[in-house]
């Protein structure tokens, strides 16, 4: 089992930034790709960023893509997500998800989850 707790939401004003931790224990973690998704109300999760198991290797959504940065440490067993601009669409629970080995952009690929984060940006 992998447990995944997130951090880091909150409110904040357009073209502003938040940073989102991801804390992960129980199974080794460099052993898991790790992605970010996010779930706005009504809508069905959407991908964010994923990243590889070293972090030399990194994969965004084009609505985040330049705005956002996904990145990990794997000796502290966290991984970020940095949002700069942020926009009003970019409201909604943020997730970190785990997959063992080879990472996805598909959130039935991912096998743990954490409890999500919300980010709310105001206009």
């Amino acid at each position: 089992q992998v447990q995944l707790v997130e951090s880091g939401g909150g409110l904040v004003q357009a073209g502003g930034s938040l940073r989102l931790s991801c804390a992960a224990s129980g199974r080794t973690f460099s052993n898991y790709a790790m992605g970010w998704f996010r779930q706005a109300p009504g809508k069905e999760r959407e991908f964010v960023a994923r990243i590889n198991l070293s972090g030399t290797s990194t994969v965004y959504a084009d609505s985040v893509k330049g705005r956002f940065t996904i990145s990990r440490d794997n000796p502290n067993n966290t991984v970020y997500l940095q949002m700069n601009s942020l926009k009003p669409e970019d409201t909604a629970v943020y997730y970190c998800a785990a997959r063992f080995r080879s990472g996805s952009s598909n959130y039935r690929d991912y096998q743990y989850w954490g409890q999500g984060t919300q980010v709310t940006v105001s206009s």
